[in-house]
């Protein structure tokens, strides 16, 4: 069993739960962080039927530790973001089960980009997202480029990078860059109720919505039909597909066995 360091790891009742676990640093990511990061969501992927990653203190994460191994004036920024972040982000994109980030507090540069890699964000209402680079003379990375504009428009994305000002969860809610925003009381029983929604779901299905949205952002019209189609026949075949159906004909509520 793996011991991670920078953050928590805890499987109950099919829901993978990572909290990042460097309250006093407002949980940036190091080298470590993203490595136990991409460790525990391929674990979670294999082990689990949805994945949730939080933080633990007041914040989810304010990005890159710019003081991870020396100055930030001697971080190789291409190289950490090719051979670290590159990979978390992939691992995350790529599991197969559904993925939410509960941000429980301000997300800041790489840390709002990580949350927003994420299938589902749900924020209590105290959060903030706030694409920081412009501030230290540099572009949004960890995704940002490429989640932003697909999800509020280039407008709006292009505006919150070039002034680095912070949206608020409402706003982020408004805008459509989130899920939903929650009150802070009642953040923690709501993200646990909606991990629990989706761990007694149809797994195999959700992998399936994940793929075809993720793929049209790419597809025409036409290779997204097929797409669909494929994406549907895989579904039919499974179990839960099955007992779906009986449950709609028998007038009860399926029990999904994830497969």
């Amino acid at each position: 069993m793996t011991t991670y360091q920078t953050l928590t790891y805890d499987l109950t009742d099919d829901i993978a739960v990572l909290r990042m676990n460097r309250a006093d640093k407002m949980n940036a990511l190091n080298t470590q962080m993203r490595a136990e990061i991409t460790d525990a969501v391929q674990r979670a992927g294999r082990e689990a039927r949805v994945v949730v990653l939080t933080g633990n203190g007041k914040a989810f994460c304010s990005g890159q530790d710019l003081s991870d191994n020396g100055t930030a004036a001697a971080l190789d920024v291409e190289r950490v973001l090719r051979d670290e972040y590159e990979p978390m982000l992939r691992m995350i994109s790529d599991c197969p089960v559904p993925t939410i980030a509960a941000v429980n507090g301000p997300a800041a540069g790489a840390g709002a980009n990580l949350a927003l890699a994420f299938d589902v964000v749900i924020a209590t209402e105290s959060a903030y997202f706030l694409q920081a680079f412009a501030r230290i003379g540099l572009i949004p990375d960890a995704g940002g480029t490429y989640w932003m504009p697909r999800q509020v428009g280039a407008a709006k994305a292009m505006g919150a990078a070039l002034f680095a000002e912070p949206i608020s969860a409402r706003q982020a809610d408004a805008w459509g860059l989130i899920w939903e925003a929650v009150e802070d009381d009642a953040f923690e029983m709501h993200w646990q109720a909606r991990a629990a929604h989706l761990a007694k779901g149809p797994t195999a299905a959700y992998g399936g919505i994940k793929r075809a949205v993720r793929g049209s952002w790419e597809n025409g019209f036409d290779k997204q039909l097929d797409l669909e189609a494929q994406l549907q026949g895989e579904c039919g075949r499974t179990r839960d597909f099955q007992e779906g159906v009986t449950a709609f004909l028998d007038k009860r509520k399926p029990e999904y066995e994830g497969r």
